[in-house]
């Protein structure tokens, strides 16, 4: 069974078609990469599966628990981090962490903030707030949280954005052994294409609210007539259309 199960999936607002009928699946162990310009669609299919935006058509069912039917049994399968989502604050790192692990009913959760607070090396700010953080330690707080309770499902927005290199290859390195060890399955949007590139095992390019093209992100540059996947990703970003000129 797929993590997550994606179908015809549709958002419009007024005559406006934000997602366009997009299907898709995450396996178990499979990091899959979101990737697209500004207004493509990205965020919006992200919060049509968080149950933030609910779709015009189509369906998401997440460890094969339908969204719309049983909203609390799929939600409970996931978690999420972005940096346009800070976590509270005023509330220090550790209570933080401890409210979101009792919101998702962690077992043994004192143990495993411990655990998360070393992971991310977080631990001499464990009695700070997280409004005085730097936006790379809020960063690192709010992936703590993402994986507090070992989620099934895993979404991650632009997750790295704002870390310097050594910490961004930490966090890739931490997340991609999470995706491996466990049977989930990770969701991860990005305009790094090195990163992505390190860290997906499979792409999905969006273009106006479809996706365009899916695959390997080390080997559709060259199916493609491109030498790298960030020059595939300009030629999507510019005229998505001449792609079908180069095939």
């Amino acid at each position: 069974m797929s993590v997550l199960t994606v179908e015809n999936l549709r958002k419009l607002y007024g005559e406006t078609v934000a997602v366009d009928g997009i299907s898709f699946e995450v396996a178990r162990n499979e990091m899959v990469g979101l990737l697209g310009p500004n207004g493509a669609g990205k965020t919006t299919t992200i919060n049509m599966i968080l149950g933030v935006l609910e779709p015009t058509a189509g369906s998401v069912r997440i460890e094969g628990v339908d969204l719309a039917a049983h909203r609390s049994r799929a939600l409970a399968k996931t978690n999420f981090a972005a940096v346009y989502a800070p976590l509270p604050g005023n509330l220090t790192v550790y209570q933080n962490l401890r409210i979101f692990g009792m919101i998702y009913t962690v077992e043994n959760l004192a143990s495993r903030i411990e655990e998360l607070l070393a992971q991310f090396d977080l631990g001499k700010f464990r009695d700070t707030k997280a409004g005085v953080l730097s936006s790379g330690e809020q960063t690192r707080v709010s992936l703590a949280k993402a994986l507090l309770n070992r989620p099934p499902l895993l979404l991650l927005d632009e997750p790295t954005a704002s870390l310097d290199p050594a910490v961004a290859t930490d966090i890739r390195s931490s997340i991609r052994d999470f995706a491996r060890a466990g049977d989930s399955g990770v969701l991860w949007t990005s305009h790094n294409m090195y990163e992505v590139e390190q860290v997906c095992d499979r792409v999905l390019f969006l273009s106006h609210g479809r996706i365009l093209l899916a695959g390997d992100p080390r080997e559709l540059p060259r199916e493609h007539g491109k030498s790298t996947l960030e020059e595939l990703f300009i030629t999507i970003a510019r005229e998505p259309l001449s792609l079908d000129r180069t095939d």
